[in-house]
């Protein structure tokens, strides 16, 4: 039995150059390709474009087609004229023939399909968006939630998912900051190896995105310079990347942006030398949208940038003219050919790897699963753990349904569903998601049922997300006035549906229009609350009732005011379909929140950059105006019930024999046995609940900068009321080295302090010193 690269390379000696162009190329948009015509009721007719058959034979096959299942208002795709129950498997058989049967050698294609926060298609299993599930800190419960959506995208027959994993959020005015899982490279690395094991665990590759540091962007503009230096770069950036090496990613998607002048699509260095030298990743690397013909700015001539990107390491196109080009390319430098090879052979050998050739099509039994979020409560259930109580004056929360007669739910985000849903989002059948609306009239519904007590329900929007009319604030204010309690619910929007204007890769581009605030495309110079809310909040913050405030939203704002007035805050990157269950769940006490931050908060713009790990060779946003930290920091997060900590100890792990408590350890000895730290959590409180530990580290002595502090290790355990669980985290070699003046990897002997706490505040503090 031939090997898959065995039987790849067989096939490789077969074919033409122009065969061989095909094969690394993934021009066109798949929702493009094909066309419903009705027929009076009875099952739609579909066509497949001229445009796609003339490719086919351009090539003699297809190599990747992007995005047949994609739906949303750039693709134009919705339930009326795209790919839902058999409409999948049918289409996606006829293309799979077509490109067989006029293939010369019969080679299958590939699919790829975006899957930043869960399946962008039709009836897709979506997910709460990347910093909600940072915000979670349960790496295990995204993994679960990843292979929901890699069951059913193994059942469509997507060979690859697009997944958001890499980026890592340094500026929040960045529209791509739902993308992220934080500003933590260690939060993300643990958040993106549970994403791509949770896919690839049910068959389908992971291709992770974006490589590198795109979250670094100058003034938080998207695809804009990452102005920083090989340190930065290989301290924050590259992490996450090594983490989804080491767990076996099929693939990666370059960046748009550069990296101190060198665009990533055309950087060597980073593309081969890094990612396959020093991090052993063996997969497919694949361009983003049209990014290499942006080469062209660098080489003046298309044909070059195609070249360009080959030889840095790019293997299949996206979108793009350059890579059609190679050629002409390999006619001007015939040494060309050895990367195109390379390059044909990586794409084969994952096409026999998924056994394409021997099982190319997809069954057509006229049923397909659902994958519905009452039977799949992964997604609900990161909704419900990423939610992050920020304040809780005069314990407001939670509300006792017991004690109100009314009560007024107000604000843009109330009753909006896709406001709550992020970007890259499919169009979804509305009856299947929870608003905060819905959620609290459902909390009532099933209180009123249980008590026979009536709680009236006032709801005002207020104001628009974005429009700066007065809309109805008198109104807001009012029901405010004739209520309990508020419910005021605010933040941005990264919703598509709605009049938006796109960019040639499917970005939004800002026209005045739309009413979305964050997103691709997004980028913002203030974080303020958009639109007339800060007013709206003044006003309804004025009336003299409760209020607790519900930042659905994609970055943090900088909310300073409004920290300082709401009684309750609750800060909620876009929860998802189920969002407003969650939320509502949260309130009334359901259950408790458990949520940390991600990214710090900051009092204002102008107090950019104020992510927590900056380096100990300056005081961190010391302005003369403004407090000199930030809102809230990474990490913070209170909860309804408390919990105390006690028997720390740090251990070297013994081998047979029992373990002693240490404070000193020999930098061999770290290298083979690693340390431990134990202690027990107790919840001492009234509430069941989940307890999130976290262990940093600062080095007071080193070669280099280091940072002031880094998060090394953390775990969420949930701790029934009255109950004591032991719990564990480690240090190792790798968590302790640093990137030294010569720039190479290792431990420098010193002292270590280690801080250890949990969403509120440090719990423990000691030294380690390695000698």
């Amino acid at each position: 039995m031939h090997s898959a690269e065995e039987r790849a390379k067989e096939l490789l000696a077969k074919m033409t150059l122009q065969e061989k162009i095909g094969q690394v190329n993934q021009r066109l948009y798949g929702f493009g390709i094909y066309q419903r015509i009705s027929r009076n009721g009875q099952e739609d007719d579909i066509i497949l474009s001229e445009e796609f058959k003339q490719e086919v034979r351009r090539y003699s096959g297809l190599g990747v087609l992007y995005g047949l299942y994609r739906a949303d208002p750039w693709s134009g795709k919705n339930f009326d004229n795209g790919l839902t129950g058999n409409y999948a498997a049918k289409v996606y058989n006829m293309v799979q023939r077509y490109v067989i049967e006029h293939s010369r050698l019969g080679i299958p294609m590939m699919l790829s399909s975006e899957c930043p926060h869960g399946h962008q298609a039709l009836d897709g299993y979506l997910l709460p968006v990347n910093l909600a599930v940072g915000a979670s800190f349960h790496p295990a419960l995204l993994e679960r939630a990843y292979r929901v959506c890699g069951r059913q995208m193994k059942e469509m027959k997507v060979d690859m998912a697009l997944i958001s994993t890499l980026d890592i959020l340094r500026d929040p005015r960045w529209g791509r900051s739902e993308e992220c899982y934080g500003e933590d490279p260690y939060l993300a690395s643990e958040f993106a190896k549970a994403a791509v094991k949770g896919v690839q665990k049910e068959g389908v590759a992971a291709v992770v995105k974006h490589f590198c540091a795109q979250g670094e962007g100058t003034g938080g503009i998207n695809a804009s310079a990452a102005r920083i230096g090989e340190r930065e770069l290989r301290e924050i950036h590259l992490p996450v990347m090594k983490a989804c090496a080491r767990v076996c990613a099929k693939g990666v998607m370059a960046a748009y942006n550069e990296i101190d002048g060198i665009p990533c699509h055309a950087n060597k260095k980073l593309l081969t030398d890094i990612l396959r030298g020093e991090m052993g990743f063996q997969g497919i690397v694949m361009a983003d949208g049209v990014a290499i013909d942006q080469l062209d700015v660098m080489t003046g001539d298309n044909v070059l940038s195609g070249a360009l990107a080959l030889r840095a390491g790019v293997d299949i196109g996206l979108w793009d003219q350059a890579f059609g080009k190679l050629g002409e390319a390999i006619e001007k430098d015939v040494t060309l050919k050895e990367e195109l090879d390379r390059a044909v052979l990586r794409v084969l050998t994952m096409k026999y790897e998924r056994g394409l050739f021997d099982n190319p099509y997809m069954e057509e039994s006229g049923q397909s699963s659902v994958y519905g979020y009452e039977k799949n409560t992964e997604s609900l259930d990161l909704a419900r753990e990423s939610l992050i109580l920020l304040e809780n004056r005069k314990d407001i929360l939670p509300l006792s349904l017991d004690r109100l007669q009314s009560v007024a739910v107000i604000g843009p985000n109330s009753d909006a569903l896709y406001n709550q849903l992020g970007d890259y989002t499919p169009p979804v059948r509305e009856e299947e998601g929870v608003t905060v609306l819905e959620g609290i009239r459902q909390a009532v519904r099933d209180y009123e049922g249980q008590t026979g007590r009536k709680i009236r329900i006032n709801h005002v929007k207020g104001c628009g997300l974005l429009n700066t009319s007065e809309d109805d604030i008198e109104g807001a204010v009012r029901a405010a006035k004739e209520s309990d309690a508020v419910i005021l619910v605010l933040g941005g929007s990264s919703s598509r549906f709605g009049e938006v204007v796109f960019d040639s890769n499917g970005a939004a581009i800002y026209s005045g229009r739309e009413d979305m605030d964050c997103g691709e495309g997004m980028d913002v110079s203030s974080l303020k609350l958009p639109g007339l809310q800060d007013r709206l909040a003044r006003e309804v913050l004025s009336a003299g009732v409760p209020v607790i405030a519900v930042c659905i939203q994609g970055r943090p704002y900088a909310i300073t005011e409004l920290s300082r007035k709401a009684d309750g805050l609750l800060c909620c990157f876009y929860p998802g379909m189920k969002g407003g269950q969650a939320v509502a769940e949260t309130i009334f006490g359901k259950i408790s929140p458990s949520g940390c931050l991600p990214v710090s908060i900051p009092r204002h713009s102008g107090q950019l950059p104020v992510y927590y790990n900056y380096k100990s060779s300056y005081r961190a946003m010391s302005y003369q105006d403004l407090e000199s930290t930030p809102l809230y920091t990474f990490g913070y997060g209170k909860s309804y019930t408390c919990f105390s900590f006690g028997g720390t100890r740090m251990e070297i792990p013994a081998d047979g024999e029992e373990a002693g408590e240490i404070a000193v350890i020999t930098a061999e000895k770290l290298k083979t046995s690693g340390i431990r730290l134990h202690f027990t959590v107790t919840n001492n409180g009234k509430m069941d609940g989940f307890c999130v530990p976290q262990l940093y580290i600062r080095q007071k002595r080193s070669g280099t900068i280091r940072r002031v502090k880094e998060l090394k290790d953390f775990c969420k355990v949930w701790i029934p009321m009255g109950e004591t669980r032991e719990c564990m985290l480690a240090l190792d070699e790798e968590k302790l080295s640093i990137w030294n003046e010569k720039m190479e990897f290792g431990v420098e002997p010193g002292t270590f302090h280690l801080l250890l706490q949990d969403g509120e505040g440090i719990i423990w503090e000691g030294d380690l010193d390695i000698i």
